[in-house]
């Protein structure tokens, strides 16, 4: 292990925080669908089972609830109770005050408390004016159909939205989807006792029958049609006094001051209403922005892995023939603990159709028999280095100062390539401007369903990934399992760096920097052992995904240089910042927001979408799979692969962009190998290799 790469450890506080911003996101959806009615609706009223209490049914519209019964009260003669309903409305309101303003005319106005919230610069003139407020929910609500947590919650958060708006507490309450009092029946009854019991003083209207001039409570809506109505009363001439409700019942304002403590909870309502409306929007466009990246990605990889392949079938007029490649080759195979598969990956690279090999086992401090599997191979081809544990990239930079050739071929110690592989690995480089090419790694313990997702992986992801990289010209990484390099292009640009964990993907892009081509090779194929337990995945991803994140930032320079470099600054560094880095930090909220939907909104509707994406999702993974030479068979584990296994990869990326912003670095994560790629390629591959496609040879893709 490289001692700059064991400085700290990971922190552990961004999974805090990243739990935080989960909890805010789930929080902020729930309250934004409960004041939508789409948590816990309480929109429609029920019908009445039985009419109010006879004693209540008087005709007047006032109520107050007594230990004894009820009490009710009308307004006297010649006196009009101007209420609106509603609001308070940025463009309505204010147009209702100035009537009142242009009459001299008071009134009550019974608010939403979340229009209350959202608009407090019209609840403080409502209150400067010297109207009188009164609750009408905070959502609008039916208090009789809603539960009883809602209706505690719909009467308990307007008065906070009033304390923090204008300042005041209110007595006075207008139940939701009611007009006379009469309307009161069955649960609203209920309702309406319960309301009583913490204080309230429940105001209904008379009938659109009673003579204003018989004294009258007028309610009015936040429209057109309200507006024209209060405007027809305030004329009226048999009215001598528009005034509140408690001024009409001639009594003390219902309307008091709010302590400091709730207008300050009142206010931190507010805030939180607003910063809760702004991240809803956000969290729309996010569902919006993350669907189409999607969905562009696959359309990209599946139009450029189509371009990649016409372009390998056919030869076109005036290209180059270029020579086979057939000088001696150096393969370099770093090693540390590898016992399990190095005996494999070595007697692999013997059996190969390539002859002249100098295969170089670099033991870098291994603790178990690794060098022992190694010595007991008396090939006169493979040689031992040994040296003491530094990383992978100081064992790489020592195999490359004992290689005799100029191709050098590096491997992991855990692959295992097929008898041809070496042959078609080294073929691009008989072009002059090719300085590295990209071989095709395939996933050999595959027969466990965490096996099967990783070979998806590698198909539709890794694969699609390098042969449209190879049309644009911006190929990001030649994978450690099977990567072939021209030496003198290794040693133009300082050998393999230790500045990152990701050391293929640095070497990859210093080489673009320094002027060289990268190809893909896809008929050069080699079976790797991949993480057979979620925690060891989540090792080798965090590894992989941190070190990208180095080295995108050690070559961002590359957006602003000429050639190949800026070419793969522009295009490369560009595809993975939005496709690789941003799209998964808006997954986990995506996904938060897709099940919001089957659970509170419309579910047909959310999992008619989901099918939609995951149908595009199987035909191109079947694509990638006919053009990989796979079997469509492995296509029955896509749908669960998007419920654990892409999660996963989601919160690795999350993971190792916070570990970058915090500053740490990360320690070395090596997997525990069991040598099982081995086996199944003997038993697997060659039922299965015959299905791979061949491509043109003698010319530069």
């Amino acid at each position: 292990m490289s001692a700059r790469h064991a400085l700290r450890r990971p922190p552990r506080g961004h999974w805090v925080l990243l739990l935080l911003v989960l909890t805010v996101v789930i929080v902020t959806l729930l309250f934004e669908g409960w004041t939508t009615h789409e948590v816990d609706a309480a929109r429609t009223k029920r019908p009445c089972a039985e009419p109010i209490p006879r004693r209540a049914d008087t005709g007047q519209p006032v109520l107050r609830f007594t230990g004894d019964g009820v009490e009710t009260a009308a307004m006297p003669a010649h006196t009009a109770a101007l209420t609106f309903n509603g609001g308070p409305d940025p463009v309505r309101t204010p147009r209702l005050l100035d009537l009142l303003a242009a009459h001299r005319a008071r009134a009550t106005f019974f608010v939403y408390g979340k229009q209350a919230a959202r608009h407090p610069e019209l609840m403080r003139r409502i209150r400067a004016d010297g109207h009188e407020i009164g609750s009408y929910t905070y959502t609008g609500g039916d208090l009789g159909a809603a539960s009883p947590l809602r209706a505690r919650m719909e009467l308990s958060l307007t008065q906070t939205a009033l304390a923090g708006t204008a300042g005041v507490r209110t007595r006075l309450l207008r139940l939701p989807h009611t007009t006379a009092a009469d309307t009161l029946c069955g649960p609203e009854w209920s309702a309406a006792r319960r309301a009583a019991k913490q204080g309230y003083l429940v105001v209904a209207a008379d009938r659109k029958s009673r003579k204003p001039g018989d004294g009258v409570v007028r309610q009015f809506s936040h429209t057109d049609l309200g507006y024209r109505e209060a405007r027809a009363l305030l004329r009226d001439r048999h009215v001598e006094r528009f005034t509140t409700v408690s001024a009409g019942l001639g009594q003390l304002s219902f309307t008091t001051p709010a302590p400091l403590p709730e207008r300050m909870k009142g206010e931190g309502l507010i805030r939180a209403q607003q910063l809760g409306r702004i991240f809803s929007r956000a969290m729309a466009w996010a569902l919006v922005v993350a669907g189409v990246l999607g969905l562009l990605r696959l359309a990209m990889l599946a139009w450029f892995a189509r371009l990649h392949v016409r372009r390998r079938g056919r030869w076109r007029p005036g290209a180059p023939r270029l020579r086979e490649v057939t000088g001696p080759v150096t393969v370099l195979v770093p090693a540390h603990n590898e016992e399990a598969g190095i005996g494999a990956t070595v007697h692999s690279l013997l059996a190969s159709t390539y002859q002249e090999l100098q295969i170089i086992v670099i033991d870098d401090g291994s603790t178990d028999s690794t060098a022992t599997v190694v010595d007991g191979i008396t090939d006169p081809r493979v040689t031992l280095v040994r040296r003491p544990n530094t990383g992978k990239p100081g064992a790489l930079n020592t195999g490359l100062a004992h290689a005799r050739h100029d191709i050098v071929v590096m491997v992991d110690a855990d692959t295992v390539f097929e008898p041809d592989a070496l042959h078609r690995l080294v073929q691009p480089l008989a072009h002059p401007a090719i300085g590295a090419v990209s071989g095709n790694t395939k996933v050999g313990n595959r027969r466990h369903l965490l096996g099967k997702w990783q070979h998806l992986e590698y198909v539709l992801g890794f694969n699609l990934d390098r042969r449209m990289f190879e049309v644009l010209e911006c190929m990001p990484t030649v994978p450690g399992a099977i990567g072939a390099f021209r030496r003198d292009a290794l040693m133009g640009v300082g050998g393999v760096s230790e500045a990152t964990l990701a050391e293929d993907t640095d070497l990859t892009m210093a080489l673009w920097r320094a002027g060289w081509r990268v190809v893909y090779e896809e008929s050069a194929v080699a079976w790797t052992e991949v993480p057979d337990n979620l925690r060891q995945l989540w090792r080798q991803r965090y590894r992989w995904c941190y070190g990208t994140l180095q080295s995108m930032w050690k070559h961002r320079h590359a957006v602003r240089e000429v050639g190949p470099a800026g070419r793969f600054g522009r295009r490369g560094l560009s595809y993975l910042a939005l496709f690789q880095v941003v799209l998964p930090l808006f997954a986990p909220v995506v996904d938060v927001f897709a099940l919001y939907g089957v659970c509170f909104r419309d579910p047909t509707e959310a999992i008619a979408v989901w099918l939609g994406f995951l149908a595009v999702q199987m035909a191109t993974a079947g694509y990638a799979l006919w053009l990989d030479g796979e079997r469509q068979r492995a296509l029955w584990s896509l749908p669960l692969q998007l419920f654990v296994y892409r999660q996963l990869l989601y919160l690795v990326v999350i993971h190792s962009v916070m570990t970058a912003l915090l500053g740490s670095r990360l320690k070395w994560h090596r997997i525990q190998r069991t040598g099982t790629a081995d086996p199944y390629q003997m038993e697997a591959a060659a039922a299965e290799r015959g299905l791979l496609p061949q491509g043109p040879r003698g010319e530069l893709p």
